[in-house]
């Protein structure tokens, strides 16, 4: 149990879906009902997708170009604590990676739910690095099924969250959303942080 509360606290902190509720709210504000549940749960199931191919692919990915993985960490970490810097100070990019661009060709084929929702806003960066570590850190059996676990719990969570989007929007309102967000980067950037000691740590042990 504490190793799924760890995993689920890690990886909802670093992917931060509340962050994403306004975004959602405004991609979706002429969507009907039905189709904000529907654009919910294909984001949620894209997610769970791109984190599990993350999680059992990714060590495999470093290998292919010759990255080791506390350099990933580090990479990663790096990632991770400027992300946590950007939400607790609140200058976190408002599109989260959704230029002009792509925000207009995602309304016109009504296909937000890969992009840009699952990515970049969601499973980014951070959390693909995240992941990979995980993979390294946790190799029984039992350990890769609860991190599983984790990351469908995860997914189911954002589902909801952002079936809810519109109606969080409206009860927690700007301010609400911003300071939930900030509490969060907190948290973001303790575990950049504790990614990046760690990998130092080992490295300065090989040498």
């Amino acid at each position: 149990m504490e190793l799924f509360i760890y995993i689920f606290a890690a990886l909802f902190s670093v992917l931060n879906p509340l962050g994403a509720v306004p975004i959602f709210v405004g991609l979706t504000q002429d969507y009907t009902k039905a189709e904000r549940s529907r654009v919910s749960l294909f984001t949620a199931l894209n997610v769970f997708i791109i984190l599990i191919i993350s999680f059992f692919i990714g060590e495999y990915v470093l290998k292919f170009f010759g990255i080791s993985i506390d350099a990933l960490r580090i990479a990663g970490g790096l990632i991770i604590v400027s992300s946590g810097f950007s939400l607790l100070t609140g200058n976190f990019n408002k599109t989260r990676g959704v230029n002009k661009k792509v925000e207009s060709d995602a309304q016109t084929r009504n296909q937000i739910a890969l992009t840009p929702l699952a990515i970049p806003m969601l499973a980014g960066p951070g959390s693909i690095s995240l992941l990979i570590a995980f993979y390294q850190d946790y190799t029984k059996i039992s350990e890769k099924i609860i991190a599983v676990i984790s990351i469908l719990a995860v997914a189911v969570v954002i589902y909801f969250i952002l079936k809810s989007a519109h109606y969080l929007s409206r009860i927690l309102g700007a301010s609400g959303i911003v300071a939930i967000s900030r509490i969060i980067g907190f948290i973001v950037i303790a575990i950049g942080v504790q990614y990046i000691s760690s990998s130092i740590v080992n490295i300065f042990k090989q040498i």
